[in-house]
């Protein structure tokens, strides 16, 4: 009996880890023959496990969705990685999950193997979360845009922008794109018919409400689209600035809210940012301690020029 409880279980895992499996192959990973494989199949049926099959040559077996959620198994790095998400979320900019991901996370440490619950706790006990002020999104807002994404159903919604105006838009939408302090929906603007950048936390009562859509050509990378869109194309002054040092050391300087890199050679990159203020532009360039060369806006070299002077003479 103990034996048959370890199969079944070595079976749910491996139905778990990849798609689709032959009888014959799960039956040589479980050292049986591909009977047993079915009598074990059909006892998982009976636990209220969803195990789809094929029959022919390519036919097989697959864990399907069910109507309830079944106990999952983890191995241990997943497990690691969950009990970190679910800490990380009780402090996230997703409204109403703290409660949720807390009782999700009490329920998962009751069973982690001390082993394992010490890596957890001690990750825990050296982090130390920085406060901020990142307005929270509704998780139902955000698991809708989802799935108007999945299903490729255009959304209505309406919209503050950054300088504050109320519009209605109606989008395709692509994809969410998040920063540790806000979502962003990446869309086709169908009035606009171009590319749009969306914050959530702006959106008003989005709904899918069709028809479905073919897809436009998406932008070669939503991360980087949205990355260049939120950092300068919004603001009164767009800057280019070459940097004197390689993307990789650049990069760990930089936010990228607030600025794009573009890689020259292996020794220097050029970083595009944007603020309605030349001088804001200017210290966040000279605070990162790298020698840089300002290509654009010709003005933003007046700028740095009475800056470091003023700075000069209270070094005086």
């Amino acid at each position: 009996m103990l034996e048959t409880s370890a199969r079944l279980l070595r079976l749910l895992s491996l139905l778990q880890s990849r798609r689709d499996w032959s009888g014959a192959e799960l039956a040589e990973r479980l050292g049986v023959d591909v009977r047993t494989v079915r009598r074990d199949i059909d006892k998982l049926r009976g636990l209220g496990y969803p195990v789809h099959s094929a029959t022919g040559t390519a036919g097989g077996y697959r864990l399907g969705a069910g109507a309830a959620l079944p106990p999952l198994l983890l191995d241990d790095e997943e497990a690691v990685a969950v009990a970190i998400g679910l800490r990380t979320a009780a402090s996230g900019t997703v409204a109403g999950m703290e409660e949720t991901s807390v009782r999700a996370l009490a329920k998962l440490e009751q069973v982690l193997p001390a082993r394992l619950r010490r890596q957890v706790n001690a990750l825990h006990a050296a982090t130390v979360p920085l406060a901020g002020h990142a307005p929270a999104v509704d998780p139902g807002v955000l698991t809708a845009i989802a799935a108007a994404c999945r299903d490729r159903l255009r959304m209505r919604f309406g919209y503050r922008g950054h300088d504050g105006t109320e519009s209605r838009r109606v989008v395709e939408p692509h994809r969410l794109v998040h920063t540790p302090r806000r979502w962003y929906l990446l869309a086709w603007d169908t009035e606009r018919e171009d590319w749009r950048t969306f914050r959530v936390d702006r959106m008003r009562d989005p709904a899918a409400t069709g028809p479905r859509f073919t897809p436009h050509t998406p932008p070669e990378n939503a991360a980087a689209y949205v990355s260049r869109a939120i950092s300068s194309t919004v603001y009164r002054y767009q800057a280019r600035i070459l940097m004197r040092a390689p993307i990789e050391v650049v990069a760990e300087r930089s936010s990228p809210t607030a600025g794009r890199l573009e890689a020259v050679d292996e020794h220097t990159c050029v970083l595009h940012t944007g603020s309605d203020s030349l001088d804001q532009i200017a210290l966040y360039v000279g605070l990162k301690g790298i020698e840089f060369e300002v290509l654009d806006p010709p003005e933003l070299v007046e700028h740095i020029r009475r800056l470091s002077e003023l700075l000069a003479r209270a070094a005086r």
